[in-house]
Order: structure tokens, then C-alpha cells, then sequence
């Protein structure tokens, strides 16, 4: 562990919790917070990819991660997941749970879009308010919230999946100014096209994208960075920073404060 990434550690730790941890961003995110020494509590629908990375995490760092296999667009996996996280010490939020749609709007099916409104937004609201409230109470953490490049303007085709990530980062950047006075660090990660399996998920093409662990890379790199309440497009890196820009992230290594 580099002192960079214990400097992390000791602002954020002991232990982060991460939605959307079976693939894609939130996998790779988990993976990083683990190389840091972190322990984890992970989200996600699918259980057997949860623990299959825990097994691996585990294997491989002396951490605990906890699994909690749950669908965050229920309002009972929202009551479970307040539950379940009472009285556990978490540091760090990463909101990575999400899905797209795309297509004509006047193509689309309700209850799907539906769906996508209560993952990509109540969900957000209700996990920030319960964990933001824990965090202000400690006088310290991080809210990491996944926006989207789209969230900046309506995008035809997928105008209602741009209009849920609007929601995710006009409320990041509120948050941002409402809880640092509390110690806490809120960031909206706004990545554009990544490989992690969304596009497949929302009928989308897409031509060059960033590796998922790039995103993850310039995210957690952001956090906490002064008057930085968005890491657009994850070009985390600016110049005159020790921080690499995401597309050149190595895979692994210091991305650590």
C-alpha cells in the first residue's frame, strides 16, 4: 500500500460501501478500495457474481467484504439495505447501481422506464440521505455518485436515461457544497462511454470507450480534491497534477489523495 492510498484509507475508511458491485465501474471501484486496504460491504441483484468477488478480494488482500445480494429499485431492498448497514462504520458511498434505455422515447416500455427512474434515482436519494446523515454524525467520509456525460443535455434516444443522470449529478453538486462543512466529501462521477456491460443492457453501440478500471482510476482519484464536485468525463487529471488523466490509468498503482 502506497501513503498515498493510506492517506485515503485513514480519510474514508475503515470501510466502503459500493452498489452495482457485480461488474462493470462499481466491480472495478470495489477492487481498488480493496487494493487500499479497505473493507467492503457490496450491492448488487446477482448474487453469484458478489460472491465469486468477494471469494477473490478476500483471497487476495486480509480484508473483510461483506455480500448483500439485493434489487435497490424495491423499496423492500432499500429497507434491507438501511437495516442491514445500521451501526457498520462506513466511510465511503459509491453509488455505481444503474441501467439505460434507449431508443424513441414514445417507443418505450413503461414499467422498464419505470424501473430505471427508481435504480438510477430514488435509489440514489434514499441511500444518500440514510448514508450522508451516518456520515455527517462522524464528521467525516465520501459520497461517490455515478453520473453520466449525457446528464449535462437531453440526448435523443435515450432522453429519459440523460434525464436520471441529470437527477444524479445536479443533486451531487448540491451535496458537494451542502455536507463539506460536515467533513464530507461528495463527487458526481460523470464517465462517457466505458466497457462494462451497460451498453449491452440498453441496446446501445458504442465505439471507443475507457476501461472500466480507468473510470474507477479517475474517480477515486477526484474525490476530495478542492472545488471538484464532478470528475466530467473522468478526466480526473489536470495539468500540473500527480494525478494521470483516465485513459492512460494503469491498472493498478497509486491513485490514492
Amino acid at each position: 500500500m502506497t501513503r498515498q492510498q493510506e492517506r485515503f484509507l485513514q480519510r474514508y475508511g475503515p470501510r466502503a460501501l459500493v452498489t452495482g458491485a457485480s461488474s462493470g465501474i462499481g466491480r472495478e471501484i470495489a477492487v481498488q478500495l480493496t487494493d487500499a486496504g479497505f473493507d467492503l460491504v457490496i450491492v448488487a441483484r446477482r448474487e453469484t457474481l458478489l460472491r465469486e468477488l468477494a471469494a477473490d478480494l478476500v483471497g487476495r488482500h486480509p480484508i473483510h467484504v461483506r455480500v448483500l445480494p439485493l434489487d435497490l429499485a424495491l423499496d423492500e431492498g432499500l429497507e434491507e439495505l438501511t437495516a442491514a448497514t445500521a451501526g457498520t462504520d462506513i466511510g465511503l458511498y459509491v453509488a455505481a447501481a444503474g441501467f439505460g434505455t434507449s431508443g424513441p422515447f414514445l417507443d418505450a416500455h413503461l414499467d422498464q422506464e419505470r424501473e430505471m427512474l427508481r435504480l438510477n434515482c430514488q435509489a440514489v436519494l434514499a441511500t444518500s440521505l440514510v448514508l450522508g446523515r451516518r456520515m455527517a454524525d462522524r464528521g467525516r467520509g465520501g459520497i461517490i455518485l455515478m453520473s453520466s456525460v449525457v446528464g449535462f443535455q437531453g440526448m435523443p434516444n435515450a432522453a429519459h436515461y440523460a434525464a436520471t443522470k441529470a437527477y444524479v449529478q445536479t443533486l451531487a453538486e448540491a451535496l458537494h457544497v451542502e455536507l463539506r462543512p460536515r467533513g464530507v466529501d461528495v463527487l458526481a462521477a460523470a464517465p462517457g462511454p466505458t466497457h462494462s456491460g451497460f451498453a449491452e443492457r440498453a441496446d446501445m453501440r458504442i465505439g471507443r470507450a475507457l476501461p472500466a478500471r480507468a473510470v474507477a482510476h479517475g474517480t477515486l482519484a477526484a474525490l476530495g480534491r478542492p472545488d471538484r464536485p464532478r470528475c466530467r468525463a473522468c478526466s480526473a487529471g489536470s495539468s500540473g497534477t500527480r494525478w494521470p488523466r483516465c485513459p492512460d490509468a494503469p491498472a493498478s498503482g497509486s491513485w490514492a489523495r
